[in-house]
């Protein structure tokens, strides 16, 4: 049980952290960021670095961020798709299977141009595409059937269902760029000519599950190819919805405890993409409401806010993470700088000194690789009873030498709440 006085505000930076990179002359967007305020927050605070997963393992923001909670798990994980279902409001039942999914660009030979359709797809495009699918798609199966959720962009959650069989998610993915390794997803080193992989069983139980994944993906491939969508968007200059790339299947609800019962303490949350809000409701956490994904000024006014009510208050900031897949160092740079003056330096001025700051991160996301790495992350723990180190900006070098260490990414919260005073 922890001291229930204890007050913290807990940002997670997807994508944060990252490599040198030459167009910034050598230094990572971190270094290069203009962020007076995380400065400020260093120089009061302690720092070390964090393997957020496993060595070796290049996460996904589920996985990675389940365990940036406390939260492990062995081959019971429930997979990314059902998390995602959950933030997406899918009609999900045990035994139904769950993907994530991408609407992808192919060219005419069948490979992936772009596995985000260009990052421009409005919400108009991605329902009118999703009822063109649930309606077309024809599987060999009496009793199959298909739910497609679109949730933000080129995101989507799909749902198959076989009446009277419970499905197995012992699958792996059609998405190339990702790896199923007990049953989280794992980035995989992108190469530059990619095509839609075959979903393969990974036990004799998942045929049936495989068999209806990949008619799922051909179909889909057959029905787009004809969609009046994408007329009208090769029309407007933009890159067409060709496939669903899916990966980290599921087919069960998740069983956890609920993280205030974990730690003792009341929990809030300000997320916005639905694999965060999935994770928000497994874990019972009250969520705020605080604009759209880039309103950090709203973030921040809400945080310090809702601080008042409740022991630690969760926020994801997703805006680094992009920049990183799409290889824009620059980009990167620049945002970093945004969120600090946008979301810390309001937040600094609306709390008090006894509220601890905790800064870090779900994953890197390298500009130079354009895809997650099993690179470690920077801890920043400032304010309240929190005793300084030498350590005087936020960056993956400082990180290294602060007085924190290396830490399990499964160990952050707790570590925190201890130099809190808790």
């Amino acid at each position: 049980m922890q001291d229930k006085d204890v007050r913290m505000i807990y940002v997670l930076l997807d994508g944060v952290g990252d490599l040198p990179n030459p167009s910034l002359g050598g230094r990572t967007p971190l270094e290069a960021a203009k962020t007076p305020t995380l400065d400020a927050l260093a120089r009061n605070g302690a720092q070390g670095d964090s393997i957020t997963v496993g060595e070796g393992i290049a996460p996904e923001s589920d996985i990675a961020v389940f365990n940036m909670l406390g939260y492990t798990f062995g081959d019971e994980y429930p997979g990314r798709g059902v998390i995602e279902s959950i933030g997406a409001k899918v009609d999900f039942v045990d035994g139904d299977l769950a993907m994530r999914g991408n609407f992808a660009t192919l060219d005419g030979s069948g490979y992936i141009t772009d596995r985000r359709a260009g990052r421009n797809v409005s919400q108009q495009d991605a329902h009118a595409v999703a009822r063109e699918l649930e309606s077309g798609v024809r599987f060999s199966k009496e009793g199959a059937s298909v739910s497609v959720v679109p949730t933000i962009s080129h995101r989507v959650s799909v749902r198959i269902r076989h009446d009277g069989t419970a499905l197995s998610a012992d699958v792996g993915n059609t998405d190339p760029a990702y790896e199923r390794i007990s049953g989280m997803g794992v980035a995989r080193s992108t190469a530059d000519r990619m095509k839609i992989a075959e979903c393969v069983p990974l036990t004799d139980a998942a045929g049936l599950s495989a068999v209806l994944v990949n008619e799922f993906s051909g179909e889909a491939v057959r029905i787009l190819g004809s969609s009046q969508i994408n007329a009208e968007r090769r029309a407007e200059g933009l890159k067409e919805i060709s496939c669903v790339l899916l990966r980290d299947a599921g087919a069960a609800m998740p069983k956890v405890r609920p993280i205030g019962e974990v730690y003792g303490l009341s929990f809030s949350c300000i997320v916005d993409m639905p694999v965060e809000i999935g994770i928000a409701q497994v874990l019972e956490m009250t969520p705020y409401k605080a604009g759209g994904i880039e309103d950090y000024e709203k973030k921040a006014s809400v945080a310090a806010g809702a601080i008042k009510e409740h022991n630690v208050m969760y926020v994801h900031l997703k805006g680094p993470d992009e920049f990183g897949h799409d290889g824009d160092a620059p980009g990167k740079t620049e945002n970093i700088g945004r969120i600090d003056s946008e979301f810390f330096a309001p937040l600094t001025e609306q709390i008090g000194e006894d509220v601890v700051v905790l800064v870090s991160a779900d994953h890197s996301t390298p500009c130079t690789l354009k895809g997650h790495s099993d690179d470690p992350v920077p801890v920043m723990v400032s304010g309240g009873a929190v005793k300084p180190d030498h350590t005087a900006r936020m960056t993956e070098s400082e990180a290294r030498t602060g007085s924190i260490g290396r830490i399990a990414g499964a160990d952050v919260l707790r570590t925190a709440l201890s130099m809190a005073g808790s």
